[in-house]
């Protein structure tokens, strides 16, 4: 009975965490159309101000119960990599950057979350999760070297370090879940960080011209609503109840829906070498979480 409850957990973690990463997908075409027309800083800032609004009212009409002392830490790291630092930085890197590049170096992200889960919530996966982690990421990142003529893009360094950010990010919490819920997580980190982020946000929206295009807008409209708030419901839950390092690999499809979502609404083209590589991709990810892996009793009990 433990194993079943322990399978049926993994397969829902396995579930809500896909509909997370769906939601994830669409950010870098969504970005993309966003800096287009405004500011960079404006996108990156506003997306996470705009949102704390509808967190607060959640967190009100649902009367969540304050968080103790001991979860404050957990969710200064989330406010500060998730709702601050991981939204500016990965705005900017999509001022240089295509949308499609974007979401092929993504492709790092999985194994960056694995390991963050390690360090931040005591998981231990087998060598043979690691080889296949390290296989998918590496393949993602020989398309990215491809498709930049040997080389890594200016903004690629902005997007690394975002991705070192967003996975301890994730990490953090995925270790609150169970105590805190899934999405009072992103609300709390939301609301927290917004007395850090409303000065900065005003000395930037302030000055700025709002004749941006109508598409910009729907971006911007998009990271705030989706990127920024609903899209993390899923992702904690998912990362909570499958444990972190085995959901995160979902990641490993993020660059092809993305490389997807780019072609339909930025008229990107998508070359047979890109569908070959989600090909391989969606291959090591069917494989990856069929190695089974020990956890923390705290992740297991989630």
């Amino acid at each position: 009975m433990q194993g079943q409850s322990n399978n049926s957990a993994q397969q829902q973690g396995l579930f809500y965490g896909l509909i997370g990463v769906i939601g994830f997908s669409l950010t870098p075409p969504t970005t993309s159309l966003a800096v287009a027309g405004l500011d960079p800083t404006f996108v990156g800032l506003g997306r996470a101000v705009l949102a704390a609004l509808p967190a607060a009212i959640l967190l009100l009409l649902f009367r969540a119960p304050l968080p103790a002392r001991r979860h404050m830490p957990g969710l200064v790291i989330v406010a500060l990599c998730a709702v601050i630092l991981f939204p500016l930085l990965s705005a900017w890197s999509l001022f240089y950057l295509s949308a499609a590049n974007t979401g092929v170096i993504l492709g790092i992200l999985p194994l960056a979350t694995a390991v963050a889960g390690v360090l931040r919530a005591g998981e231990h996966p087998s060598r043979l999760f690691w080889l296949t982690s390290a296989l998918g990421s590496g393949t993602v990142m020989v398309f990215s070297l491809l498709n930049g003529g040997g080389a890594l893009q200016p903004g690629d360094l902005i997007l690394l370090l975002a991705i070192v950010i967003a996975a301890l990010g994730y990490a953090e919490g995925a270790r609150l879940v169970p105590d805190l819920g899934g999405w009072q997580v992103i609300c709390w980190a939301l609301v927290l960080a917004l007395p850090v982020l409303l000065v900065p946000f005003l000395l930037v929206a302030l000055p700025m011209s709002y004749n941006a295009p109508g598409s910009a807008w729907f971006g911007f409209l998009y990271l705030t609503l989706s990127s920024q708030l609903l899209s993390y419901f899923p992702w904690y839950r998912g990362l909570s109840l499958g444990g972190i390092a085995r959901v995160s690999q979902l990641m490993l499809l993020m660059p092809f829906i993305t490389i997807l979502a780019s072609q339909l609404m930025l008229d990107a083209e998508v070359s047979a070498r890109t569908w070959l590589f989600a090909v391989l991709v969606v291959i090591i990810v069917a494989i990856n979480k069929q190695f089974a892996f020990s956890q923390s009793n705290a992740t297991k009990g989630a």
